[in-house]
């Protein structure tokens, strides 16, 4: 495998994770628009590779969320040990554990279809420019006037299912939980924030099952092209979460509905025009969409 190759879609990873645009979606569309025929060809390769890359986000993510994650565990810990919710970090930590649960039984159940039937270019196209537009309006109509700490349990099981409707490529998990978040009236840097927090066990459940898989078959002599891409893709999840915080603080999202619009139109413009086939072989659309992440979860 190319490192160039590596470091490109490590870089795409990286971005597309956090920000509201969807990292399956573009993990599909970018070796089908180029036509990298390592990816395109070896399947296996292709999901093996994605574990890199997607452990690399994860750590990029706990670099920059270490503090969020270790509070948020002992509050947990000290909510189950006590049985009751007595804090506003106790009250987050169950939102996060129950806004995990409908993400994964999901993926449990449709793995299969999702990966093989779902991720086809003019479908994607098609999520990537609808679930945009409903991301802008939703975020120009509602209130702001609830912050991280406000967030509780009910709010958990309503962001929880929105996030498993990220499962199909293209709508993408932070887009779909920012506008859920949104329609809560959550702020947008808190619901950017809940977003990234709420992908950590999706992530690190996906990352761990298909890692050992990984043990038993090993690169394929390709462990440099996976390390720059683990590499490229931690570094960039980690510049992605701390830019795109600070951005929300002041803008709104129309920016990343220009550009969901923006990469619509291009995939669309380039099956019109017979460049490229609007599908994909079945056995060649199965990165480590967040099908397999939820559904790697226990």
């Amino acid at each position: 495998m190319s490192i160039l190759h590596a470091i490109i879609l490590g870089i795409v990873q990286g971005a597309t994770e956090f920000a509201p645009v969807s990292s399956s979606g573009h993990l599909i569309l970018v070796p089908w628009l180029f036509q990298w025929n390592e990816l395109l060809l070896h399947p296996a390769l292709n999901k093996t590779f994605d574990v890199a890359l997607h452990m690399g986000t994860l750590l990029g993510a706990l670099a920059y969320f270490r503090r969020d994650v270790a509070k948020y565990a002992k509050a947990f810990g000290s909510s189950v040990a006590h049985r009751r919710i007595e804090s506003p970090d106790e009250r987050l930590a169950w939102a996060l554990v129950i806004g995990t649960i409908p993400g994964a039984l999901f993926g449990a159940l449709f793995e299969s279809f999702i990966e093989t039937k779902l991720g086809q270019p003019w479908l994607i196209a098609i999520m990537l420019a609808v679930f945009g537009v409903v991301l802008y309006v939703v975020d120009l109509k509602m209130r702001d006037d609830r912050k991280l700490d406000d967030i509780g349990a009910k709010d958990g099981v309503f962001l929880g299912l929105a996030q498993a409707l990220a499962l199909q490529p293209g709508v993408s998990r932070s887009g779909i939980t920012m506008t859920g978040a949104r329609l809560l009236g959550i702020d947008r840097e808190s619901a950017a924030r809940f977003s990234f927090l709420l992908a950590l066990p999706i992530i690190a459940g996906a990352g761990a099952l298909k890692a050992f898989g990984l043990a038993q078959t090993g690169f394929g002599g390709n462990g440099g092209a996976f390390a720059w891409g683990f590499a490229s893709s931690a570094i960039s999840g980690f510049i992605v979460i701390w830019g795109l915080l600070g951005y929300l603080r002041k803008h709104t999202f129309k920016v990343f509905m220009i550009y969901r619009l923006a990469v619509a139109a291009i995939v669309v413009g380039v099956i019109v025009s017979g460049t490229r086939s609007a599908t994909v072989p079945e056995a060649k659309t199965a990165p480590v969409t967040h099908a397999a992440a939820a559904s790697a979860l226990p």
